[in-house]
């Protein structure tokens, strides 16, 4: 019975010896990975960095001249069109502040398919004002190295135009009442049109949008 142990025991050590010489089992160094460069992962699946992204969603947007301004800006959000401004289509930097109390008379960009990231701009007036026929408030002119003619223009509109370090003061030209700047329209101004800005103040003589001036 002993011999047959020993040969049992000596045939099993010689069959591992045979297997381990069949898969070799690597070693591992300082520095040096025991799993061969072949098993490693792309870079995308190690970061974890997006796939491109799909092509931009696109939708009708519709026209909205004639509505009121919130109606249009829920009918813009219910076409899918979430970048909403609009600006006074008057020309006298009126902030939209009750979206209720204003009209729509024009849009950019017109009713067409477009993609839905597009920001939309609302040309607006006040409910009991008429449309102009063209739009005014667009863009506001920059005042370069002269004094630009502001008659008939908004207070608001004035400083906006002007360089914010210059000095600006109204003064009703009919009585002593309070100027409400975007309420306010020029009548006399100082410096004339054309004169050169050299950092002086500029004063204005105003009377209320519908007032004769003086």
């Amino acid at each position: 019975m002993l011999n047959v142990r020993r040969t049992t025991t000596a045939a099993v050590l010689l069959a591992a010896a045979a297997l381990a010489a069949c898969n070799p089992t690597p070693t591992t160094t300082a520095g040096s990975s025991s799993v061969p460069p072949t098993a490693m992962p792309p870079p995308a699946a190690q970061t974890g960095a997006p796939t491109s992204a799909p092509g931009a969603k696109t939708a009708e947007l519709p026209n909205f001249v004639g509505m009121g301004l919130q109606a249009a800006q829920d009918k813009a959000q219910s076409a899918g069109f979430y970048a909403l401004k609009s600006h006074d289509a008057l020309g006298r930097s009126r902030s939209q502040i009750l979206d209720r109390d204003w009209k729509v008379c024009g849009q950019n960009p017109a009713a067409e398919q477009l993609p839905t990231g597009t920001t939309v701009d609302m040309a607006a007036v006040k409910l009991d004002e008429q449309c102009p026929s063209a739009d005014q408030g667009t863009a506001t002119p920059q005042a370069g190295s002269s004094m630009p003619d502001v008659k008939g223009k908004s207070v608001a509109a004035v400083r906006d135009m002007l360089p914010r370090n210059v000095s600006l003061s109204s003064k009703d030209a009919l009585q002593s009442r309070m100027v409400v700047e975007s309420n306010w329209q020029v009548c006399v101004q100082d410096p004339a049109a054309d004169a050169a800005l050299n950092g002086q103040p500029v004063m204005l003589k105003v009377v209320k949008f519908g007032e004769a001036c003086p």
